[in-house]
């Protein structure tokens, strides 16, 4: 894995985490740890909690700065 996927991974993560802290917190649903978001959980033999993750992670953080750059080039910041 690179150093873009990395930091994509990162920015995945924290999107993810955010948005799911704010809507277990508005659903009282038990909160998962950042850690969670960026490897998944512990002790988990499926594919997807192992591997799954970095890939959506990495998405959502592409997917995010794309969005980002779009509203700074449409605002002319």
């Amino acid at each position: 894995m690179g150093f873009g996927a990395v930091i994509f991974n990162i920015i995945g993560a924290c999107v993810r985490w955010t948005y799911g802290t704010i809507w277990r917190t508005i659903t009282k649903q038990k909160k998962n740890t950042f850690r969670e978001y960026l490897h998944g959980p512990d002790n988990s033999g499926d594919w997807f909690d192992m591997k799954g993750h970095e890939l959506i992670n990495t998405v959502i953080g592409l997917i995010f700065i794309v969005l980002i750059c779009w509203i700074i080039i449409k605002l002319g910041i």
